[in-house]
């Protein structure tokens, strides 16, 4: 379902018994849009996620590992500077709508106590999460700020006074159920039942309110189905569902979602199961842009090469023409005039067959004839030259396109080695300015059902130390067969046929066959690699592989993922 307010209702409740009275120890905001408050209740640390995403808007504990910026932003500062150390009183909800307060408790410069508000609305690409002066109502600062030309109904800029978004006239399901047997009653139809749920009552998106109507067509009273229903989000059983149309997030069962279902303790794990790639992929695409340009214009720089060079050997394979046009000028030699522009001879390699050919009336007899031996010989001669330039601009075209499939793949902390790669390989500019050279990523860890240790490569300078320096010559390595993806190493050198298929399902999945089915997967010993002298990074040959087929699996990869 969507981030609605039935959802934010369910997801209060679980923040404000998980996190009231805890306090507030650590900021981070390691996104443009997101920030991190790490509170600590009944012995434990709780990284709550409070994010203004306009496509991924929520907020939830998240155990999902982030990397901090070297300078925190300015308005981490703020919220350092009023919220760390402050007990967080509560968290609630307004209405039924999708926006969220986190109430707080502190101690000001001066000692005095000063209650300040985390407020997060929720509104797709309106979204914003504001600090908020609690008595004054005073905004003392937000994630985004927003000119007043740009938002004329109210002050989206620091030291306005913070009101909240214009009030639509609908009923909070949970107080009241008004109207709802009226509406029943003049909609048969689920699709207009579902349409005037959402205009009546707030917080529905068309999914739940479509939910919603599915059960108020069952046998029996209305009212009591709806209250039952609702109920549910007050004891939440979350479930993860693979259907058809890809994943989706129910807070307990629904019965307009059908799939392969995985179950979670929590809301917050259900999130983080959900959003885990979602959110990933986009930070890469923000943190990536530079190198994404750079790949996308190699890459069609390449292919370019290779659509023109493949034209120029089109004509090559027109070179006898000219060969024979020179050998018949040359027989015929005494019937052509200096002067003439064009003359037809018959053709004795095609039955005397009349041929018309072009002269220059500033070239003799002779020198026509040899112009045409002069472009027959060139055309010849560049057969071998354009046919070793494809070959390397094939090479190239091969080499970005593992690129593409690495970033698609790749975590935030991985696009920084993704650069250097490019910088040491000549395609960016090295810096000029002082910076720390990136910290040396790891390859993602997993392990089997029986326990072995997977390793996957996000890159290539990861996929070159995986497997030609850290694995052990008698381990496994996977690689999808002819398809760009990652070094998959099993750390066993006689795996079970359990451990060796989900090797191969990582294989899958880290590649650019992830959505496809029944991809083949190469696998062999390590000891049977070879690194050919100054390939680029990660690029190996091989020879005597087994191949097999496997079908990627989102939840198998979870599983082995929580296996670590």
């Amino acid at each position: 379902m969507s981030f609605d307010g039935l959802f934010t209702h369910a997801m209060v409740q679980e923040l404000n018994e998980t996190l009231a009275g805890g306090r507030i120890m650590k900021i981070h905001q390691p996104y443009a849009n997101e920030i991190f408050l790490i509170v600590r209740h009944n012995r434990q640390n709780f990284p709550v996620l409070l994010s203004a995403h306009p496509a991924f808007a929520r907020a939830q504990i998240s155990r999902i590992k982030y990397t901090n910026p070297q300078t925190a932003p300015n308005f981490a500062m703020m919220l350092r500077k009023h919220l760390e150390g402050s007990r967080l009183i509560k968290v609630e909800q307004v209405e039924n709508d999708r926006i969220i307060r986190l109430v707080t408790s502190g101690r000001d410069e001066l000692g005095d106590e000063e209650q300040t508000t985390l407020i997060l609305e929720m509104m797709g690409r309106h979204s914003n999460l504001f600090l908020v002066d609690e008595k004054t109502q005073r905004i003392i600062d937000l994630i985004k700020h927003v000119p007043a030309d740009q938002n004329r109904v109210r002050t989206l800029m620091p030291g306005g006074t913070y009101v909240l978004p214009p009030k639509q006239n609908v009923i909070n399901p949970f107080k009241s159920l008004d109207g709802l047997a009226n509406i029943i009653l003049d909609n048969p139809k689920v699709d207009d039942l579902a349409k005037n749920i959402q205009q009546q009552f707030q917080g529905f998106a068309h999914d739940s309110a479509n939910e919603l109507a599915h059960v108020l067509q069952q046998s029996g009273d209305a009212l009591a189905l709806a209250t039952a229903w609702l109920d549910q989000f007050n004891k939440p059983k979350p479930e993860l569902i693979t259907t058809e149309r890809g994943v989706a997030f129910t807070p307990f069962n629904w019965i307009t979602v059908s799939g392969n279902t995985t179950t979670y303790e929590s809301l917050s794990e259900l999130l983080d199961a959900y959003f885990a790639e979602k959110s990933e992929h986009d930070r890469v695409q923000q943190q990536a842009v530079i190198v994404l340009r750079t790949v996308r214009n190699e890459l069609k720089k390449n292919k370019k090469k290779i659509e023109k060079q493949n034209n120029e050997l089109l004509k090559a394979d027109h070179a006898d023409e000219y060969r024979v046009k020179g050998e018949l000028l040359t027989t015929y030699m005494s019937q052509i005039k200096r002067g003439m522009t064009e003359i037809t001879l018959p053709n004795y390699y095609d039955d005397n067959k009349s041929l018309k050919i072009t002269l220059s009336n500033q070239m003799g007899p002779s020198q026509n004839a040899q112009k045409y031996f002069t472009k027959y010989n060139k055309l010849k001669n560049s057969v071998k030259y354009l046919n070793s330039q494809i070959a390397l601009a094939q090479q190239e075209v091969d080499y970005f396109e593992t690129l593409l499939a690495q970033i698609d793949i790749a975590s935030p902390k991985d696009i920084a080695e993704i650069r250097e790669e490019l910088t040491q390989e000549g395609y960016l500019r090295v810096q000029h300015k002082k910076k720390q050279k990136p910290k040396v990523s790891q390859p993602e860890k997993f392990h089997a059902t029986d326990g072995t240790l997977i390793e996957v490569g996000k890159n290539n300078l990861q996929n070159e130390r995986l497997s030609m320096k850290t694995a052990a010559k008698s381990d496994i390595w996977l690689h999808t067969k002819d398809i760009p993806g990652s070094h998959v190493i099993i750390h066993d050198n006689e795996p079970t046929e359990q451990t060796l298929y989900e090797g191969a399902m990582l294989a899958a999945y880290f590649s650019k066959a992830r959505e496809s089915a029944n991809v083949p997967v190469d696998y062999l010993p390590v000891r049977r690699l070879r690194k050919p002298n100054g390939s680029k990074p990660g690029f190996v040959i091989f020879e005597g592989q087994t191949t097999m087929s496997v079908t990627p699996e989102l939840q198998l990869v979870q599983k082995l993922r929580q296996n670590n």
